[in-house]
């Protein structure tokens, strides 16, 4: 009923579905520490053999937050789990993987979520800290 005899506007629906979404703020970044959490717990593979199985579990936990942070316009929090999804993407198959890419990004994950929002700077020197994994030849083995 938007604009329509007994409706609303448009603006003042997109005001409501905005209260709304930050009502879910709270509840949504809870979530997103969960997904975080339990990424950093995915232990390292001990054989080649498994690191396929694990970087399916690390992809999954990393789309969930894009998942989640999405909706709330947390666009850092996605752009470090889109880079982790990246790098997990060109993984080569049957070779070993640096699991300490896994780590820091989820710990990144992680500073960007408690970080205050006035912090651009920090954020923007953790995601560019981020994008050396993908830009440096080979990053995602370590041979």
């Amino acid at each position: 009923m938007i604009d329509k005899p007994g409706g609303i506007s448009v603006g003042v629906a997109l005001i409501q579905a905005r209260a709304n979404v930050l009502d879910l703020l709270e509840p949504g970044l809870a979530v997103i520490d969960g997904h975080i959490r339990t990424l950093l717990e995915i232990p390292p593979p001990t054989t080649v053999e498994e690191t396929f199985e694990r970087l399916i579990l690390v992809y999954r936990e990393a789309t969930a937050v894009i998942d989640v942070a999405g909706p709330f316009e947390l666009g850092d929090l996605c752009a470090a789990a889109a880079n982790l999804c990246n790098i997990v993407d060109a993984a080569a198959a049957g070779q070993p993987f640096d699991w300490r890419i896994v780590t820091v990004h989820g710990q990144a994950m992680q500073m960007l979520l408690r970080l205050t929002d006035d912090a651009e700077e920090a954020r923007r020197t953790v995601l560019d800290r981020l994008e050396v994994f993908q830009t440096r030849p080979g990053s995602p083995q370590t041979g």
